[in-house]
């Protein structure tokens, strides 16, 4: 991968690890990132947001349904890391092995975690190479775990023969990003049904 001194200072700001759920036409995606931000210190309006790359399918389903799940992840989760975070959802249920019920949304929310919040999307921004999506939390879930998974902890921790991997897709999105960084005047239309798209 990519990096520098100014990058290495960026890193701090990543956000814990966390998995997002979606689901479209009955089906189900996941995926992990460390760009999600509290959006609002007010209990009243519990908003937080979160930065999708364009190419993933979890993007496609988060915009056009306008729900997703969050979960903040727990230190003993490296293997829904590797489950939802080191290859694609299409043409594949990445949910299949890891329980989960369906929320309030009509969302998945994996029974283990340390916490879930099902979202409902109120706005967008675009990002480049990702879109914002934040999000009202309609719905909060206290899971199992004690103790958060950081990005910090994530790389450190890692387990030694997903390294090469791990390597090769954080290379390949910043190829991606770099590739497609220009700002587009995208207005989200809101939720919309239409027919999946099968490629990238």
């Amino acid at each position: 991968m990519l990096t520098d001194s100014a990058y290495e200072l960026l890193r701090q700001l990543a956000s814990p690890v966390v998995a997002v759920t979606s689901a479209v036409e009955g089906g189900t995606n996941g995926m992990i990132l460390d760009s999600a931000i509290r959006s609002s210190i007010s209990p009243l309006v519990p908003r937080l947001s979160v930065y999708i790359h364009k190419w993933h399918l979890s993007h496609e389903y988060v915009w056009r349904t306008g729900r997703y799940c969050l979960h903040l992840l727990h230190q003993n989760q490296f293997d829904t890391v590797y489950q939802l975070g080191f290859a694609t959802g299409r043409g594949r249920d990445k949910l299949a092995s890891i329980p989960h019920t369906i929320g309030k949304l009509g969302v998945p929310c994996l029974d283990d975690c340390y916490a879930a919040f099902e979202c409902q999307v109120i706005n967008t921004m675009d990002a480049g190479a990702s879109t914002v999506f934040l999000a009202d939390v309609v719905a909060t879930y206290r899971g199992p775990g004690q103790d958060i998974m950081t990005a910090d902890f994530l790389r450190k921790n890692l387990p030694e023969e997903w390294r090469a991997d791990f390597a090769a897709n954080y290379r390949e999105a910043q190829d991606r990003i770099s590739a497609s960084s220009a700002i587009q005047p995208i207005t989200w239309p809101g939720p919309v049904s239409s027919t999946l798209m099968s490629e990238k």
